[in-house]
């Protein structure tokens, strides 16, 4: 990719725009980190550490007064702000990247796609787990028939965090778009979504489990594709014993793999795409999932699948070229609004205790 980078602005530099987004743009060939927005002085300092050419700005609407001197813009702040900022950065005449949830409800996310489009803006969401190592190598069995038809696909981002961490993640309040469903759930919707297409149904448990939780920390979702698949998800914060990461089962075969992608963990160690000898998203032999049928892979049953590495740059390097008109939209919004179709009926589900049906 040639020519001038494309000035990027950043909003937000808690844990996604400082672990994520600002590692990832600045990793990418033909975008350049120009300004991170964020009133927290600590932040601040962070930032300019960590990028000594980057300019701080206290609020967004310092980026909207000199939106000719910018390409894109990024939203990586709490949910609650995702819509009024994405609008506000259109609304500018600036494309738009925001991180998952896209917004609160489906309506909201394709009333964002109806503006940019009016625009003719791009507006992608950050999905950044479409480019997991054990996404992309289930994708690759899948599409390769090696399990045949698929019947059902188990799916979990557990963790064990007995103590609250506090902020809004947690906080009960609806207008956070807090909880777990909205976060790990965006996931994990998204990535049955993408394999096995629509869903028909949806029932889904949420619980509060821990001392002083007011956010769900506990949740499943059974979805029913149209095309006859199941998906069973999981999110919990509160898993003492990690189950496999995949399970999933077709008429040949089936694949389980345990652990999760190595590369949110190495990018909060520091590590940057590109910056070391090792290759990006590359985990070792002793973590590759197991492919087989009629034994269980603890008992040694099936054969190891190399994983194939994770990429996360591929979602900015895809952005690139779409900005340049070189390519397409990596994850659209509106991609998103169905993923959120999926996570409201299955918030209803769990309130009203009934299968939703869509």
């Amino acid at each position: 990719m040639t020519g001038t980078p494309l000035r990027v602005g950043l909003v937000g530099y808690g844990l996604a725009g400082s672990v994520f987004h600002a590692p990832l743009i600045a990793a990418t060939q033909g975008l350049t980190l120009d300004t991170v927005v964020t009133s927290n002085p600590e932040r601040q300092t962070q930032a300019r550490a960590e990028y000594p050419d980057v300019r701080v700005a206290a609020s967004a609407d310092e980026l909207w007064a000199r939106a000719d001197e910018l390409d894109l813009i990024v939203v990586a702040s709490p949910n609650k702000t995702h819509v009024p900022l994405a609008t506000a950065a259109l609304e500018a005449g600036l494309p738009v990247v925001v991180d998952k949830p896209v917004a609160g409800t489906a309506a909201e996310a394709r009333a964002l796609a109806e503006l940019a489009e009016k625009r003719g803006l791009l507006l992608s969401v950050f999905q950044n787990r479409r480019w997991d190592n054990d996404f992309l190598t289930l994708r690759r069995l899948i599409a390769d028939g090696e399990l045949g038809e698929v019947y059902r696909f188990e799916s979990r981002f557990e963790r064990w965090r007995p103590q609250l961490k506090g902020g809004w993640r947690e906080s009960g309040d609806p207008a956070e778009i807090g909880g777990l469903l909205y976060d790990l759930g965006s996931h994990v919707v998204d990535q049955a979504l993408v394999l096995f297409g629509p869903v028909t149904s949806v029932y889904a448990e949420a619980d509060v489990r821990r001392e002083g939780a007011q956010a769900d920390d506990d949740t499943f979702l059974a979805l029913t594709h149209a095309s006859g698949v199941r998906s069973h998800l999981y999110v919990s914060a509160t898993t003492a014993q990690l189950g496999p990461r995949f399970r999933v089962l077709g008429s040949k075969a089936g694949y389980v793999k345990h652990g999760l992608d190595p590369q949110e963990a190495a990018l909060r160690d520091g590590s940057r795409p590109g910056a070391s000898g090792a290759e990006w998203g590359a985990e070792p032999e002793e973590l590759w999932g197991r492919l087989g049928a009629g034994e269980s892979p603890v008992t040694g049953g099936g054969s190891p699948v190399p994983t194939l590495p994770g990429d996360y740059p591929a979602y900015y390097a895809a952005v690139a070229r779409a900005l340049h008109a070189d390519g397409t939209n990596p994850v659209t919004a509106q991609e998103a609004a169905a993923a959120l179709d999926v996570l409201e009926a299955a918030r209803r589900s769990a309130a009203e205790k009934v299968t939703v049906t869509l």
